[in-house]
Formats: C-alpha cells, sequence, structure tokens
C-alpha cells in the first residue's frame, strides 16, 4: 500500500513540479552576473530602442544556441577545450572593460557598436559562455532533459526582464558596472578551473555567496547627478537696475 501511495503518478507529478522549481530557481540566482553583462554589452549601443531590440534579438539566438547545448551536454562535457574557450571569453570581456579608456565621468566601459548587428552576436556569445557553467548545475539536478529545457526557457525569459531592469540600473548606482564585470571575472575563473581541474572548482554556496556580496556593493552607491550653478537672469539686470 505504502510503495503504491510513493509511486502514484500524483506524488510524481509533485516531484516534477519541484524539479522544475529548483531548476527555474537556479536559473534566476544564476543568471543575476549573465543579466548585467548583457545590460552592459546592450549599453554599447547610444539608443535605448536599440538596446532593447539587441536584448531581444541576441537571447533569441542565445536561446537557440542553449537550447542546442543542453541537448549536447553530454557530448561537450567530454571537451574541456569548450570551458576553456568560454573561460577566455569571459575573461577577455574583464580585461578589456578594466582597460577601456575612462569616460567623462571617469567610469569604464563595455565595448561599443556602430550597428544593432554588431552587438546581438556578443550578446548570444556571453549567454553561451554562462551556459556552459549554468547547464552543467541544471544536469546535475535533474536527468530529465524536457525538465531542463523547461526551465531554461523560464530562465531565459526572467534573464530578459533582469537585463531590462540592470540597463535603467548601471545609471543610477555607481558602483554596478564594476560590481557586474567583477562577477563575470569570477565566472571566468570557475570555467577556468573546471577546464583543467574538477577538484579546484568553488562549490556554488560559494559562488553565489561571493557574488551576492559584491552586487551589495554594487548597489551601495547611487550616481550624484550633474549639477551645474544656474545664473538667474532676472535676478541680476534687477540688482543691476538697482545700482
Amino acid at each position: 500500500m505504502l510503495d503504491q501511495v510513493i509511486n502514484s503518478p500524483f506524488n510524481q507529478g509533485i516531484e516534477t513540479l519541484l524539479v522544475l522549481l529548483i531548476l527555474v530557481t537556479l536559473e534566476a540566482v544564476l543568471s543575476a552576473d549573465n543579466a548585467i553583462a548583457l545590460a552592459a554589452i546592450s549599453k554599447g549601443l547610444e539608443d535605448a530602442k536599440l538596446q532593447r531590440q539587441a536584448l531581444n534579438l541576441g537571447l533569441l539566438v542565445a536561446y537557440v544556441l542553449r537550447m542546442s547545448l543542453i541537448l549536447t551536454a553530454t557530448w561537450v562535457k567530454q571537451f574541456w577545450q569548450f570551458e576553456l574557450l568560454g573561460a577566455a571569453y569571459l575573461l577577455w570581456l574583464v580585461f578589456q572593460y578594466f582597460t577601456s579608456k575612462e569616460d567623462e565621468d571617469g567610469e569604464h566601459h563595455g565595448p561599443r557598436f556602430a550597428t544593432l548587428w554588431q552587438a546581438i552576436p556578443m550578446i548570444a556569445l556571453t549567454d553561451l559562455a554562462f551556459s556552459l557553467d549554468s547547464v552543467t548545475t541544471a544536469i546535475a539536478v535533474s536527468k530529465e532533459t524536457w525538465l531542463v529545457l523547461t526551465g531554461a526557457t523560464i530562465g531565459i525569459i526572467a534573464l530578459r526582464f533582469m537585463a531590462g531592469l540592470f540597463i535603467r540600473w548601471l545609471d543610477i548606482f555607481e558602483h554596478l558596472g564594476d560590481a557586474g564585470y567583477f562577477t563575470v571575472g569570477l565566472v571566468g575563473l570557475r570555467l577556468l578551473a573546471r577546464a583543467f581541474n574538477e577538484d579546484l572548482v568553488p562549490p556554488e554556496w560559494l559562488m553565489i555567496s561571493a557574488i551576492a556580496l559584491i552586487f551589495v556593493w554594487g548597489f551601495s552607491q547611487r550616481t550624484v547627478p550633474d549639477s551645474k550653478p544656474e545664473t538667474d537672469t532676472e535676478d541680476v539686470e534687477k540688482q543691476e537696475s538697482i545700482r
């Protein structure tokens, strides 16, 4: 009787729902650094409308690449070169950011784009590099491919909204851009460690804790708005007339 209860379709449905909830939560937590990286890249376009289009089209391509990665994950995991390439790409993004010339506000900036079509491939490749890390975690949670695909689908939708928020927040919080690229560097180093020796990879809880602390710093200070002294010409004229 107990076996029938445990193995009932109702319990299996609950278990499936719980696993899906865990996968979506993992996608959301592990996508925070991904979202700010994509937001920073899209900021390389000056026009806000183009930034939104770049995110939409870039993540559409990224979705196809991420689904392909999940379906071929067992094969991809056999080749450490993929993780090495992903690590090299992310660390190059960090290097490019922190070595860029500071703008008039004394801040670094990511890559700049002249057209929308220059930004789309970089957004897709960046998400793919992050996916090399998150997909491995998702597969460890569930062996059911359709569940991992469903979780990734919901995750990439959430990623789009998170990236949209970060685009606005990058203009509000002074350290957020630097914090985002610090976390990109952490993910790159994690992939680099995994490529050479799995034992060197830090535990997931440590990575999440480090990223959370970096984001706390990133949100710690608001950007000071430019305050230019304005001269009231009418008051000046009145003073001169009195004299």
